[in-house]
């Protein structure tokens, strides 16, 4: 496995960081596991939740349909947006990000992911 740490100052005191995970997430929607995870990357960001990307390959990626949905972080980068029934927009990726948060390239973050013991 590859280990990731990147640490990004980005000034006026906002920061991300991003290193490999040890955690075991899930996001399950309606009873259906749309990713499971023994390797997270952790992105941690000044004034948000810590954020868990999940590599493609554990990713249920035939259940998400893409959306038009894009959105512009001036410290990560553009973000392309994926829905399944019921929840527009629920998974998010940055395909291209900035050089600090390069790790994170096409991995997948989901709003409810569960850490599982």
């Amino acid at each position: 496995m590859t280990s990731h740490s990147a640490r990004t100052e980005t000034g006026r005191g906002h920061r991300i960081t991003v290193e490999a995970g040890t955690e075991h997430v899930r996001v399950v929607r309606d009873g259906r596991t749309l990713a499971e995870s023994r390797r997270p990357l952790v992105l941690r960001e000044t004034g948000c939740p810590d954020r868990y990307y999940l590599p493609p390959a554990d990713v249920r990626t035939d259940l998400l349909t893409p959306s038009g949905t894009r959105t512009h972080c001036p410290f990560k980068g553009d973000a392309s947006y994926w829905s399944v029934p019921g929840a527009d927009d629920l998974v998010w990726a940055y395909p291209d990000p900035k050089p600090g948060v390069a790790a994170i390239a096409g991995h997948y973050c989901f709003y409810d992911t569960e850490v599982v013991s």
